[in-house]
C-alpha cells in the first residue's frame, strides 16, 4: 500500500464540523479565476469581487495597473449597479457587459448586454428586442452577433448599432440557429455554434432542426425557494426536445451569411443524416473555415476545410477508432496561424498534433506513455507547446512546455494538481495548484515557471480548518482478484485506532474518462473532502476508488467498458469493498456505497453485483436504464439499443431482483438531464421484485438538487441512512 500522509488527528479541544456549515460554503476555498489576458501580453483583466469594476493587473507583479470599467464612472443615462461578466472586443476599445443573466441549461443562459466604449465611458444597449444569448465580437471589433429565440442577429457599431436579423426560421422546439439543442450543448460542451470569418465579411453557423426529435416533459409545482405562483392552483409542465438512445436526433446543417450582400448559403457538407457537427472554427484565412463532423457512433472524426462563399467542403483529416473518440478532442481543439492542433489518442494516450490547412501533419507536439489533459496554446513564433499532463502519475497534473525539438520542460514546481492561464505572449502564466491537503494556491509565474507573486494561498481557510477535528487522508493502491491495479484514497477519523473495526462509506462516480482519485483539494465532496471528514466524525472511514473505465491511465484502461457500461465498474467497486474488508481496522459487514448521477447508477449496479458486499447504499439522480438517457452520451459508449440489446439489458432495472443491502434513492423531479423517469421506473421494478427501499423526491429541483434548504436536507438524509444501517446499535 502506498501512503501519502495528510492532516493528522488533532487535539481533544478541536471543534467538530457542522453539516450546515459545510453545505453553506463556510469552508469554501477562495478562487482567483475569470482572467482575460490582454493584447499587450503583459497584463490581464478581471471582474472585481463586488462586480462593479473591470480591473487590469500586471502579469509580472500582480499589481493593479488600471480600471477599464467602473459602474460609478459611466457617462450617460444608463446606470448599472453591478455586472455579471464581460467580453473584451478584439481591439480592446469596447467591452460587452453582461447583466440580468438567467440560466437555461448547464452551459446556456440569456442576458441583457451593453456595449461599453472604453475611451468615452459610455454604455449603450446591445439590443432593445429582448435578452440575448452567446454574443460574439467580429474580428475587427466593429460588429457583434448574437442569438435570440433561435435566430441570429447582427449589430454594427459603425452604423449607430443598427441591428439586422440574419435568420427568421428559429422557433423553440423546432429550429435553432447558431446555438445547440439540449443534447448537443450537454454532450459536446457547446453553447455557441457560429463564428465570423477572419475578415469579418461572413458568418458561418450550425442549424439544428429538432422538429422531429421526440418531446420530453416534466412537471412544475408551486414549490418554495423559489416559489412559482403561476402553479399555485394547477401544476404546469416544461416540454423540450430530448432524444433518448436510438431516437431521432436533430438534423444538422451548416450555413454561411455574406454580411455585405446579405446572401445566405448552405454548405455542401457530406454529412450522414444522423451525423453530428460538434464544432466549427474560423481560420486566419477568410476563405477557409474548419467544420468538424462525426458519425452517429462517434467512432470517426472528419475535419472539413470549407469555403463559406463557394460552399465547397473538402475532408482534409479523418480519424477513426474501433470504439469512440472522446469529447475531450473537441474541447481541446485549437486553430493556429496557418493550421490547427488536434488532440488524438491514436498512440493509446491523448497527445497533440500540429496540422496545416491542407490536412498535412507537420509535427507531433507531445508524446509519452501518459495523457495530455489540457492544451493551453501553441506559439507559432517559437514552435513551443503549452499544456498540462499526467506525466508524473495518473493522480497528478503538471503544467509543461515542449519546444520545437520535442524537449519537454516542467513549469509547475509542486506535486499535486496544477493548471494554468497564459498571457498572450506566453511570457507569464497564472498557475493554480492544490493537493489533497492544500487548498488552491494561485501564483503568477514567468516563462520558466519561476514564482513571481502569490495572489491567493487560502491561508484563512487553512487557519480555520486547523481548529477543526480532521483526520488523516491517504492514497492507496491495491490489486483486484483479477490482477487489475486500482487507485484509491481514504479519510480516517481524527481519533483513528487501528485496533478498532470501523464501518466504511465508499463514494464514487466511475463514469467513462472521469477521475475522482486525484491529488487535489477538490478530491472528495465539498472541497478538502470535508463531507468525508464529517462522516469520519460520525465514526466512519471514507473511501473512494477509481475502477476500470476512469481517466488518467490511457485509452485502453478507459475504453474497456465499451458496450457494457456498469459491468466492470460495479465489479471493481465490489472488489474494492472485498479488499477493504481484508484490512484489520475495517468491519467487512458494514460497508456502504453512494454516488451521484453516473455514480448513482454504479451504486445500484454495485449493490446488485451478486456478491452482497454492500450493506447500504445511496443513489442520487441515477440513470437506471441507458434506454432513458440521451443519444449522444449513451451511444458514444453503448451504440444504440437495437445494436446492443444485451448491454442495455444489463442495467439497475434489469438487476432489480438482485439488489442487496438497504437502498435510499433520491432524485429531483425537474431534472432535465437524468430524468425523474429513471427513479420512477426503477422504483416500480423494485416493488415488483418485492425489494424494500427508501425514496426521496425533491420538488422542482434539477440534476444538482439545490436551492433553499435542499442541499442540506439531502446530505443529512445520506448521513442518517448510513448511520442507521452501518453503525452498530
Amino acid at each position: 500500500m502506498l501512503l501519502v500522509l495528510g492532516m493528522q488527528g488533532t487535539t481533544a479541544k478541536a471543534e467538530k464540523l457542522v453539516l450546515n456549515d459545510i453545505c453553506n460554503g463556510v469552508y469554501s476555498a477562495k478562487g482567483y479565476g475569470g482572467l482575460t489576458p490582454m493584447l499587450d501580453g503583459e497584463t490581464y483583466s478581471r471582474l472585481s469581487d463586488d462586480r462593479r469594476q473591470i480591473v487590469t493587473y500586471s502579469f509580472r507583479t500582480g499589481e493593479e495597473t488600471g480600471v477599464l470599467f467602473d459602474v460609478g464612472n459611466v457617462k450617460g443615462k444608463i446606470q448599472l449597479d453591478r455586472i455579471d461578466g464581460y467580453m473584451m472586443s478584439p481591439t480592446e476599445s469596447h467591452i460587452l457587459v453582461r447583466t440580468e443573466t438567467k440560466s437555461i441549461y448547464r452551459r446556456s443562459h440569456t442576458a441583457v448586454y451593453y456595449i461599453y466604449n472604453v475611451k468615452n465611458r459610455t454604455l449603450e444597449r446591445l439590443s432593445d428586442g429582448g435578452p440575448q444569448e452567446v454574443p460574439l465580437w467580429s474580428p475587427d471589433g466593429n460588429m457583434v452577433a448574437f442569438v435570440r429565440e433561435g435566430n441570429l442577429f447582427l449589430v454594427k457599431l459603425l452604423f449607430n448599432n443598427s441591428e439586422s436579423q440574419i435568420t427568421k426560421d428559429g422557433e423553440f422546439n423546432k429550429v435553432l440557429n447558431g446555438k445547440p439543442d439540449w443534447v448537443n450543448e450537454e454532450e459536446f460542451s457547446l453553447s455557441r455554434a457560429y463564428d465570423f470569418t477572419a475578415d469579418a465579411s461572413m458568418l458561418v453557423w450550425i442549424r439544428y432542426d429538432e422538429s422531429e426529435v421526440p418531446l420530453y416533459a416534466f412537471p412544475w409545482f408551486k414549490g418554495l425557494m423559489p416559489e412559482r405562483e403561476e402553479y399555485a392552483e394547477y401544476p404546469g409542465a416544461y416540454e423540450y426536445k430530448y432524444p433518448i438512445a436510438g431516437a431521432r436526433n436533430s438534423t444538422v446543417t451548416v450555413h454561411s451569411f455574406d454580411i455585405k450582400s446579405r446572401v445566405t448559403r448552405q454548405m455542401q457538407l457530406p454529412l450522414e443524416p444522423d451525423g453530428y457537427v460538434p464544432r466549427i472554427y474560423a481560420t486566419n484565412e477568410p476563405e477557409k473555415v474548419l467544420i468538424l463532423t462525426q458519425n452517429r457512433h462517434q467512432s470517426r472524426l472528419d475535419i472539413y476545410l470549407a469555403n463559406p462563399r463557394s460552399t465547397e467542403c473538402r475532408c482534409i483529416v479523418r480519424e477513426e477508432t474501433e470504439r469512440y473518440i472522446p469529447d475531450k478532442v473537441y474541447e481541446e481543439f485549437q486553430t493556429v496561424e496557418g493550421g490547427f492542433v488536434l488532440m488524438s489518442e491514436r498512440s493509446g494516450f491523448a497527445h497533440l498534433y500540429l496540422y496545416d490547412l491542407n490536412g498535412t501533419q507537420k509535427r507531433q507536439l507531445t508524446s509519452g506513455d501518459y495523457p495530455v489533459t489540457s492544451f493551453y496554446g501553441y506559439d507559432t513564433k517559437t514552435g513551443t507547446t503549452y499544456y498540462a499532463c499526467a506525466q508524473e502519475s495518473p493522480l497528478r497534473r503538471t503544467v509543461c512546455r515542449t519546444d520545437q525539438k520535442g524537449r519537454a520542460t516542467k513549469l509547475s514546481t509542486q506535486e499535486g494538481t496544477n493548471s494554468a492561464i497564459f498571457s498572450k505572449s506566453f511570457k507569464y502564466h497564472l498557475n493554480t495548484y492544490s493537493n489533497l491537503n492544500t487548498p488552491p494556491v494561485y501564483t503568477l509565474c514567468d516563462a520558466t515557471g519561476k514564482s513571481l507573486k502569490t495572489l491567493e494561498d487560502n491561508h484563512e481557510l487553512r487557519e480555520k480548518l486547523a481548529t477543526k477535528e480532521l483526520g488523516e487522508r491517504r492514497f492507496f493502491t491495491f490489486k483486484t482478484q483479477n490482477g487489475v491495479e486500482l487507485n484509491g484514497f481514504m479519510v480516517l477519523p481524527a481519533d483513528f485506532n487501528e485496533g478498532k473495526k470501523y464501518p466504511v462509506v465508499m463514494h464514487q462516480y466511475s463514469g467513462p474518462g472521469s477521475q475522482q482519485v486525484l491529488d487535489s483539494w477538490h478530491t472528495g465532496n465539498m472541497g478538502g473532502s470535508l463531507y468525508e471528514q464529517y462522516l469520519c466524525q460520525q465514526g466512519f472511514i471514507c473511501v473512494c476508488v477509481d475502477g476500470r473505465g476512469t481517466g488518467g491511465r490511457g485509452r485502453d484502461f478507459e475504453q474497456q467498458t465499451y458496450l457494457h457500461l456498469g459491468n466492470l465498474e460495479a465489479h471493481d467497486q465490489a472488489e474494492a469493498a472485498i479488499y477493504l474488508a481484508s484490512l484489520p481496522y475495517v468491519d467487512g459487514k458494514r460497508i456502504g456505497i453512494w454516488g451521484w448521477s453516473y455514480g448513482g447508477f454504479n451504486t445500484l449496479m454495485s449493490m446488485s453485483e451478486g456478491r452482497g458486499v454492500f450493506a447500504a447504499g445511496v443513489a442520487v439522480a441515477p440513470p437506471t436504464s441507458w434506454r432513458y438517457y440521451d443519444s449522444i452520451y449513451t451511444e458514444r459508449f453503448m451504440r444504440t439499443p437495437k445494436e446492443n440489446k444485451e448491454g442495455y439489458d444489463d442495467s439497475p432495472i434489469g438487476r432489480a431482483s438482485k439488489l442487496q443491502g438497504h437502498l435510499l434513492i433520491c432524485h429531483g423531479m425537474a431534472d432535465d438531464n437524468v430524468h425523474y423517469r429513471n427513479t420512477a421506473e426503477y422504483a416500480e421494478a423494485l416493488v415488483q421484485a418485492d425489494k424494500d427501499f427508501g425514496m426521496l423526491a425533491y420538488t422542482n429541483r434539477n440534476h444538482s438538487i439545490y436551492g433553499g434548504n435542499t442541499r442540506r436536507h439531502l446530505f443529512r438524509q445520506i448521513t442518517q441512512w448510513f448511520s442507521q444501517y452501518l453503525q452498530e446499535k
